[in-house]
């Protein structure tokens, strides 16, 4: 049916194929595996709204298969996807983020979604997206992947507020999509220090950085002070004088950024950072203490 001639057959046969590989996984497999992916890509080339739209759901819920993902990376089916990043209507574009998440997670298939220049469609729907939202995560979760290519960290930092977008999430998202963003800015201040840490630093990261030291998961906690590390004005300690607290690096940081106000704010975030700090010690004292009374009555 996906096959034939007839828009009302292909349509029924999609939203079919849609309904039986949803939360089945031996479907996806076997809608795979009997040779849907073609066809789809098919119905992309055509043109038809509606059609293109269910094309994306399927791959989308296929997707969810790690054995299916690089079959439809192989397919011709990730241009198609990345394409409605751009011109999809707003369900279609959530769910070709889904996919190319899913499909991110194959290593092969990552060079096929950046020759695709994603980049910059993933930053507009950052932008315009609620920061804490699934398809948010979702996109930042891309681009963090895709940021580990020298293609793709120069195609963010050339898309106009690319940078500050992943800012943004790293500031107001989910704890989830801070992690991926705090990783995305990690990891491009790790791949060269030098071009990425002025980029990094004049979109206001401190603030939001000093946050994620106390409030973030753990992972995002140590990424957080990996990074502020690689921002200070030297990578090195300068003096055996000057511990290499984290208080210290952020002090050195602030006393290089440029503008009052950017300066003021990190200043304000750090001296919450240590209250907050002060208070959850005092609060871990006191429970080691209850423990120990306890232990002797």
């Amino acid at each position: 049916m996906l096959r034939d001639p007839s828009v009302e057959a292909k349509a029924a046969a999609l939203l079919a194929l849609l309904n039986l590989a949803v939360q089945d996984e031996t479907n996806k497999i076997s809608i795979v595996d009997a040779g849907a992916l073609d066809p789809i890509v098919t119905i992309f080339k055509s043109g038809i709204i509606n059609m293109q739209e269910h094309a994306t759901a399927l791959l989308a819920t296929l997707s969810a298969s790690p054995v299916t993902r690089s079959t439809i990376g192989a397919s011709s089916s990730i241009p198609f996807l990345v394409e409605v990043l751009d011109q999809g209507t707003p369900q279609a574009k959530v769910d070709a983020v889904m996919a190319l998440y899913n499909l991110s997670s194959d290593k092969n298939n990552l060079n096929l979604i950046l020759q695709s220049q994603p980049v910059p469609y993933l930053v507009n729907i950052l932008k315009s997206s609620k920061k804490s939202s699934k398809i948010s995560e979702r996109c930042t979760g891309v681009l963090e992947l895709l940021i580990s290519f020298e293609e793709g960290r120069v195609s963010l930092t050339s898309e106009e507020g690319g940078v500050l977008a992943v800012v943004e999430v790293l500031e107001r998202g989910s704890p989830q999509n801070r992690e991926h963003a705090v990783g995305t800015l990690l990891t491009m201040c790790e791949s060269d220090r030098c071009r990425y840490r002025e980029p990094i630093l004049k979109e206001g990261v401190i603030p939001g950085l000093l946050e994620l030291t106390v409030q973030g998961t753990v992972t995002s906690q140590t990424k957080a002070r990996t990074l502020l590390r690689l921002l200070r004005e030297s990578a090195y300690r300068r003096s055996e004088l000057e511990p290499d607290t984290l208080e210290n690096i952020v002090c050195d940081i602030i006393s290089h950024i440029e503008g009052k106000e950017q300066s003021g704010n990190a200043k304000q975030m750090l001296a919450d950072m240590v209250q907050v700090s002060m208070e959850q010690s005092l609060r871990h004292l006191q429970r080691r203490h209850l423990r120990v009374t306890g232990s002797h009555d």
